[in-house]
């Protein structure tokens, strides 16, 4: 119990620490770092220098609580939201799906290649390698912490400290990146709405509300005689936790009935639990919506503890890599992290100006951020270039996740390539994303009715 006390509070010593830090140090305003990164770096530091002969209770159980936590972050997502009709999402996303998918199949394509070309023959590295492109940049800290177990069962424990590095490499990436792209937009004349940092007030640049503007942070939508509200909806996102249990019982049942090709596999066996937890949520909220009960969720809360789960989880998933692994494998991490950012700098140049029709880098940026950090960096970038919603970007972007989250950064695809990577090797995964990311192209070129050439307006 002293343990898990202890560890409680020093993650929560660090995430104050790293709000303090972004508050008193402009540099990491000007970067746009969360103090979640800043905190677990801080807790990196401490606990590889002077931490060393600190009692190890302080943070013994850091390195297992982000493959909990990422199972609130997913089971949030759909919980109290209003989902549109398929019909609505597709017309509304279809391009921003387009450019999500072609960014995320060509990190595999780039990473798996990779690994089988250059780093696997070598540096002598796991031929999972190439798949922490994709796990770290588009799926991020959240995304390693939920294959955790896929890692251990497949003895590859290194994959989950290598996993966290590129998650933590590819969000400054992201956000540092992304500005130098918004700022080569803004001198060629690509965007006009943008909202620079020397424009923002003093309480924006450290990250606080002013008293007289400070939002609600959700409705209560129950009075506290029967139960808290707060309770309420974290037994809600709990029950959506249960029902992806269930079903990755469910899946791990059905494993004896299949063929023993199949079941050598570990498919069924080893798919993890966070993306069940989406389609828990899933259920949950079609379930309240049939019954008529969805007014006793409020998404604003759901949202809240979502957020709150994920900075815990960055925080402790920074502070518990272990810097050993990252040493022996820095060439090979290296190659990987310009390989995938050179991918994504091409999309955001060259695709994005010839795949949609307007407000192109408004939407490319939202991408941009995404595919090397979380979509909150996207968002992040987005809300630079449009900070009053001026361009449909934030509906088409938002729409695009409903699609987009259940498949890749994270998702089912996510999940499942690594696992076949492990039993069937490099090539037959690199063939299968190959495919996909010339599918997808055909896509564009057709069903988007859009010439691969064709050069559009500004936004």
């Amino acid at each position: 119990m002293e343990t898990v006390v202890m560890s409680f509070c020093g993650l929560c010593l660090l995430l104050i620490l790293g709000k303090l830090v972004r508050t008193a140090v402009p540099l990491f305003q000007r970067l746009y770092l969360p103090a979640s990164v800043i905190g677990g770096l801080i807790g990196l530091l401490w606990i590889n220098t002077l931490g060393k002969d600190a009692p190890p209770e302080w943070h013994a159980s850091w390195n297992a609580l982000p493959g909990f936590l990422i199972n609130i972050v997913f089971a949030a997502l759909f919980i109290g939201a209003k989902i549109p009709k398929l019909r609505t999402i597709w017309h509304e996303a279809a391009p921003q799906l387009c450019m999500g998918q072609l960014i995320a199949w060509g990190q595999y394509v780039i990473g798996l290649g990779l690994a089988f070309a250059v780093l696997v023959p070598l540096f002598g590295v796991n031929a999972a390698f190439g798949n922490l492109l994709e796990i770290g940049f588009e799926g991020g800290h959240g995304t390693v912490a939920g294959l955790t177990k896929t890692f251990t069962d497949f003895n590859w424990e290194a994959g989950i400290a290598l996993g966290y590095t590129m998650a933590t490499v590819g969000m400054v990436l992201g956000i540092t990146l992304g500005m130098a792209l918004i700022n080569l937009a803004v001198r060629r004349g690509w965007v006009r709405n943008i909202r620079t940092f020397s424009e923002q007030t003093p309480h924006e640049r450290i990250g606080v509300y002013p008293k007289h503007a400070q939002p609600p942070a959700g409705r209560q939508t129950v009075q506290s005689d029967s139960v808290d509200s707060l309770a309420l909806h974290v037994a809600a996102l709990g029950l959506a936790v249960l029902i992806g249990y269930g079903l990755q019982k469910l899946l791990a049942g059905c494993n004896q009935f299949m063929p023993e090709s199949i079941q050598n596999l570990k498919i069924l066996t080893s798919f993890p639990l966070f993306p069940l937890c989406l389609i828990g949520g899933l259920i949950l909220q079609k379930l309240l919506l049939l019954i008529r009960l969805d007014s006793l969720v409020d998404q604003g809360q759901i949202q809240r503890l979502g957020g709150a789960s994920l900075d815990f989880l960055v925080v402790a998933a920074v502070a518990s890599i272990r810097l050993d692994f990252v040493l022996n494998y820095w060439m090979p991490l290296l190659l990987l992290v310009l390989g995938g950012t050179a991918w994504s700098v091409f999309m955001v140049l060259y695709a994005a100006p010839r795949l949609f029709e307007d407000a192109w880098f408004e939407r490319a940026i939202a991408e941009f951020g995404q595919s090397l950090g979380v979509t909150a960096t996207g968002l992040l970038l987005l809300r630079t270039v449009d900070p009053e919603n001026r361009t449909p970007a934030a509906a088409s972007f938002g729409y695009k996740q409903l699609l987009h989250e259940p498949i890749m950064g994270g998702g089912i695809w996510t999940s499942l390539a690594l696992v076949l990577v492990f039993t069937r090797g490099i090539g037959e995964v690199w063939l299968i994303s190959a495919g996909m990311l010339v599918l997808w192209l055909l896509f564009w070129r057709f069903a988007l009715k859009r010439e691969p050439g064709a050069r559009i307006k500004n936004s």
